[in-house]
């Protein structure tokens, strides 16, 4: 654990069923993009100062795997949990995750 630091943070998002990233990807099967379920991810563990220090003004994605899709409206779940010089995070829709990886502070 990191002094200082929250060791998890648990942010609550619902990305709305009108959210442009969903038009086009996929007609007739919407999907939420990966690149825009990490922008989240990233914003939230910025809104945690503590979070946020501990990657620095040039956070780097140092893994991230997407294991099921997000569909418009999901009730997410977003587990932050501080480490030395990186942030892992969980993204859950119910008890199933989504997401998973972390940003850590670039060398």
């Amino acid at each position: 654990m990191v002094e200082n630091a929250p060791p998890t943070r648990h942010v609550a998002l619902q990305i709305p069923a009108d959210h442009p990233a969903f038009a086009g990807h996929f007609p007739g099967q919407p999907v939420l993009p990966g690149v825009t379920l990490l922008a989240e991810v990233l914003e939230a563990l910025l809104d945690v100062p503590a979070l946020a220090a501990l990657i620095g003004p040039a956070p780097r994605l140092a893994a991230a795997k997407f294991l099921a899709p997000v569909r418009p409206g999901a009730p997410l779940t977003i587990d932050l949990t501080a480490e030395p010089r990186a942030v892992r995070f969980e993204v859950r829709d119910a008890e199933r995750v989504v997401a998973s990886g972390h940003f850590e502070r670039a060398p």
